[in-house]
């Protein structure tokens, strides 16, 4: 991660089984729509493994700087995607932001 970049991370539970087609279709997915906005890098989802934490998933991308992040924020494949699927699958969620 270079100076300056951003790493946006949001860690969610979903409203659906951890195993079931749903879960699978969602994280698929957010994938594959995310990763394709121009200014994602380095996009990863993630699954929860400690104890001490209730989120079972994450999204975890970069963007170089903040004139990227607030183009991903207004993107409107990203805006479509919360929209459509995160506000109505996702039961809890919790964003993290991090600059070095």
């Amino acid at each position: 991660m270079k100076h300056g970049t951003i790493r946006h991370m949001a860690v969610f539970t979903l409203k659906h089984a951890p195993d079931s087609a749903e879960t699978a279709a969602f994280l698929r997915d957010g994938a594959e729509i995310l990763s394709a906005i121009p200014v994602v890098k380095n996009f990863e989802v993630l699954r929860q493994i400690s104890l001490k934490c209730d989120f079972q998933y994450g999204f975890s991308m970069e963007f170089e700087d903040q004139a990227a992040y607030d183009a991903y924020n207004s993107h409107p494949e990203h805006q479509a995607f919360v929209a459509k699927r995160w506000e109505i699958e996702v039961a809890a969620f919790q964003e993290i932001d991090f600059v070095n």
